[in-house]
């Protein structure tokens, strides 16, 4: 699918952001582990999620998806789901390939779920996800006492034989939540103690999260400490907006003038609203009023638009933003003056190399990047110019550049528009419904 992105004049409203991606996956892998029926509310309605959600019900796990939207105001990406728990239950060996679609999130904290079952069980992906990295997640794994075996020991599809695992101490060098997240849910079913201690922090919803569903956990610093033999219990969960989503419009109305945006119950963590933060030291008019935790502090945000200027972007600020860095890339191109953005080798190996979409794109559009091996430099403001952009079948690379389409000169087409489905599927529908306001 081609979609056809117009400049306009106008963007403003109150969209219905869907609920946060990361916090959907491990609230369905937690209420799977739990003994008890779990409640998810809010519910993100993705690609991404549906294949979470088969591959735990390939896995024996029962979940029913109930009818009602509560609390929403209109809109078909707001599902609440009942999750029948496994608690001391042994899982279904599954008589097919456990296959997680696009979803990293899905394999990575499965083999955390499965490196503890006495089963055998292959896993792959699409063509994209069977290219990102995997041996990031099974060495620690192994050294816990997980079997798993990898292509060329770093791609699925890949095969993990449970055993008995042991608690480690584990220094990771990589800032990444899917890494540690495999790992404490791993040590839930080690004996010992586990400790993870992470060079640079990443997102915290985990260590949030687990003590929801009855973890004892200690968090200080950048060091989790976690004892074996623990067992989840079954909680309801609420899911609050997407913040990365949320990312989207928030970018708009600072690009678009006269721009009058409120979102509402979107997640405040502080491991995601690094973006948020960099635009206000860009300028940025963005109100923030927290409303309370669930266990995520949420809240909502009016955003007006405003003149910004570049800043220099932090590498210990990159886990915080790491999905908004095409985003970045694009408001940089209008604010007054360089920005520049270090530390983020890490989207090299996403669902594209986004560091190469970002530059190859913004070329098209006629703006000059200086792109390096682990970030950008931009030098602003540059004329936006309509141009025919490539994907790279990547979610995120097809939004940011629909986002730019508003403000360039002439016509926008974005190919492989149909991949926003990964995670906001009414994407396109609520972009109509902000600019024809």
């Amino acid at each position: 699918m081609k979609k056809i992105i117009r400049k306009v004049l106008r963007f403003q409203g109150m969209p219905v952001v869907p609920g946060d991606k990361s916090l959907s996956h491990r609230a369905l892998i937690f209420g799977a582990m739990a003994k008890g029926v779990t409640k998810i509310i809010n519910l993100l309605e993705s690609e991404d999620i549906f294949s979470t959600m088969r591959c735990l019900e390939q896995l024996g796990i029962e979940i029913k998806i109930k009818k009602e939207r509560e609390g929403q105001k209109k809109g078909p990406n707001y599902l609440s789901v009942l999750v029948n728990g496994l608690g001391e239950k042994n899982i279904k060996e599954p008589d097919q390939v456990l296959d997680c679609g696009n979803s990293g999130t899905t394999m990575r904290l499965l083999l955390g779920v499965l490196a503890s079952k006495k089963s055998f069980i292959r896993m792959k992906g699409d063509e994209s996800l069977n290219k990102r990295p995997m041996k990031r997640v099974a060495d620690p794994l192994r050294l816990m006492g997980a079997k798993i075996e990898l292509i060329q020991d770093n791609f699925a599809p890949l095969t993990i034989m449970g055993s008995d695992l042991r608690g480690i101490e584990y220094v990771s060098k990589i800032s990444s939540a899917q890494v540690k997240t495999a790992i404490m849910i791993a040590s839930l079913s080690a004996n010992g103690t586990t400790q993870i201690i992470e060079e640079i922090k990443s997102r915290d919803h985990t260590e949030r999260l687990l003590p929801h569903f009855g973890v004892s956990l200690e968090v200080t610093n950048n060091k989790i400490i976690l004892s074996g033999n623990q067992k989840l219990i079954a909680n309801t969960v609420k899911i609050p907006s997407d913040p990365s989503s949320a990312s989207f419009w928030i970018a708009a109305a600072c690009l678009i003038a006269g721009s009058k945006l409120e979102i509402e119950n979107v997640s405040l963590n502080p491991t995601r609203i690094g973006f948020i933060q960099v635009l206000k030291r860009m300028g940025a008019k963005i109100k923030i009023d927290q409303q309370g935790e669930i266990p995520e502090p949420i809240g909502n945000l009016q955003v007006t638009f405003e003149n910004l200027r570049g800043v220099n972007i932090l590498e210990k600020e990159i886990p915080t933003l790491i999905d908004e860095i095409p985003l970045i890339a694009i408001v940089a191109t209008q604010a007054k003056g360089p920005t520049s953005l270090r530390g983020a080798k890490e989207l090299r190996v996403k669902e594209s190399d986004r560091l190469e979409a970002i530059a190859l794109n913004l070329k098209q559009m006629g703006v000059e990047v200086e792109l390096f091996e682990d970030g950008f430099k931009i030098e602003g403001p540059q004329q936006l110019n309509g141009a025919v952009i490539n994907s790279f079948h990547d979610h995120r690379i097809a939004m940011a550049f629909s986002i730019a389409g508003l403000v360039a000169q002439g016509e926008t087409f974005i190919e492989e528009a149909q991949c926003v489905a990964v995670s906001y599927p009414s994407f396109y529908e609520t972009l109509e419904e902000l600019t024809s306001a």
